[in-house]
């Protein structure tokens, strides 16, 4: 496959969890960092988690304390472990893949490469 593809998305209520996957691919083989975005207010897409092939991370402050990523660089893989999900969680997860360091990687400018997302939405 030429694009990442994430997985693991699905309709789950406030406080539960979810683990979604990006299996990544030969564009994303070769990058220093991957991450997770998804849409937010006034952005058509927040970064929201990022590792490097070091496993430095960084996470933007709505999700910090509750989120975690991880890759398994063997198997080009991407996960993000979400707990305690709220409403203001919902959207379409993307995962992609840059140059830069874990911190720069949460903006979206760095990105190369993107790939297709998978919903969560969290509701009552």
């Amino acid at each position: 496959q030429l694009y990442p593809v994430a997985s693991g998305g699905g309709s789950v209520r406030p406080g539960e969890s979810l683990r979604l996957s990006c299996a990544g691919s030969a564009s994303t083989a070769d990058k220093h960092f991957m991450g997770w975005f998804r849409p937010s207010p006034g952005k058509p897409r927040e970064g929201i988690a990022a590792i490097d092939r070091g496993g430095t991370t960084a996470y933007a402050d709505s999700v910090k304390g509750r989120f975690t990523i991880s890759r398994d660089n063997a198997r080009n893989t991407l996960y993000l472990q979400m707990t305690n999900l709220r409403p203001d969680d919902t959207g379409e997860y993307s995962c992609a893949a840059g140059s830069v360091v874990a911190r720069l990687g949460l903006d979206p400018r760095y990105t190369e490469v993107w790939g297709q997302g998978t919903q969560v939405t969290v509701s009552a």
